[in-house]
């Protein structure tokens, strides 16, 4: 739902068509009738048209498909260019170059063109060349910026064309129906709505108008994207979520492993609290000594006595001198036999 009302149309001047002259019979099913040469649109298809239109571009937006929005004519260039750049979505408000669409390489190859010219300026060697050489660079760089600035992210070819004037962008309708483009646009009594998928039917020069009618498809476009925005954080909460408990799960199987491999600690025999408490409630009392340690401590000193002379060495005995003796004896009964 749209929040324009048919008061807003009519206060907008979105009714008024063109004079009968410049009038396309294609046009007819919405053309509510003709005041003073002027053929006057049916406002009310207009609103159905335009609800529809914006449920198309909500739903694109939604589904992430590029958009590309197409007004050159002076009317509608700053209010193109300051949607689009709210949006962040990609315009062509200056002119239509042929082939942006069907000779996408060339295209590209502007576009790093215009990239590499500012790159240079911004590094300084604009100043290094001559001055002729210089203003050249600088006139191919601003004309590339008004041509290709609104494209200048344009990485594959858009889904979507939105156009303001159906006649003056017939080149550009044609080029995104040969790439199989869906095309939205505003079509005045001498447009041909049958190249549109989705035509509104309005007043395309005035400014009132046109402000009403990108201010209603900017909404559709932004809901569009604020819904894909949550969708993607939603998205990103519960991948978040799953990596949490990836982790947490690997880490207590990691932790079991450890505990198999590590052999458990031997178990200490817990001691009873009876026994101890009856420990720690006896009073410590002096031990009287018994009466045997207590003689054997009087009878001491003689056992060491005895244990002194015990330990002396027994005197050796003569075993010598009684060899000698005999062997004196022996001698002189020879001497005695021999002098006899």
């Amino acid at each position: 739902m749209i929040s324009a009302t048919l008061k807003d149309f009519l206060e907008s001047g979105l009714y008024f068509g063109h004079p009968s002259k410049q009038f396309d019979p294609r046009m007819k099913p919405f053309i509510f009738g003709k005041r003073q040469g002027i053929y006057i649109i049916d406002l009310e298809k207009t609103k159905a048209c335009l609800e529809a239109a914006c449920e198309f571009l909500k739903e694109s937006a939604g589904e992430g498909k590029k958009i590309i929005i197409v007004g050159t004519k002076r009317q509608a260039r700053e209010l193109v260019k300051s949607t689009a750049e709210g949006l962040g979505v990609l315009f062509m408000a200056n002119r239509w170059l042929g082939g942006t669409l069907t000779n996408f390489q060339t295209m590209k190859k502007r576009i790093d063109r215009l990239n590499d010219l500012e790159s240079k300026e911004a590094a300084g060697l604009f100043e290094k060349l001559t001055k002729k050489d210089a203003s050249t660079a600088r006139k191919e760089k601003e004309r590339l910026m008004r041509n290709l600035e609104g494209v200048r992210k344009l990485d594959r070819i858009p889904d979507i064309m939105l156009v303001i004037d159906t006649r003056k962008e017939e080149n550009a309708i044609r080029e995104a129906k040969k790439m199989g483009m869906k095309v939205v646009g505003v079509v005045d009594t001498n447009s041909n709505p049958i190249l549109l998928d989705y035509p509104i039917p309005a007043n395309d020069d005035g400014i009132k108008g046109l402000r009403l009618l990108l201010a209603e498809l900017g909404a559709a476009i932004q809901s569009g994207q604020e819904a894909r925005a949550l969708l993607n954080k939603e998205a990103n909460k519960k991948k978040e979520e799953e990596a949490a408990k990836e982790l947490a799960q690997k880490k207590i199987e990691e932790a079991k492993k450890k505990e198999k491999e590590i052999p458990p600690p031997e178990k200490i025999k817990p001691v009873p609290v009876q026994t101890v408490a009856a420990k720690e409630t006896k009073p410590v009392l002096p031990e009287k000594a018994p009466v045997e340690t207590v003689l054997a401590k009087e009878k001491k000193p003689e056992t060491t006595e005895k244990s002194k002379t015990a330990d002396k060495p027994k005197p050796r005995p003569r075993i010598r001198a009684k060899i000698r003796r005999t062997t004196t004896t022996k001698k002189v009964v020879t001497k005695t036999k021999k002098t006899k």
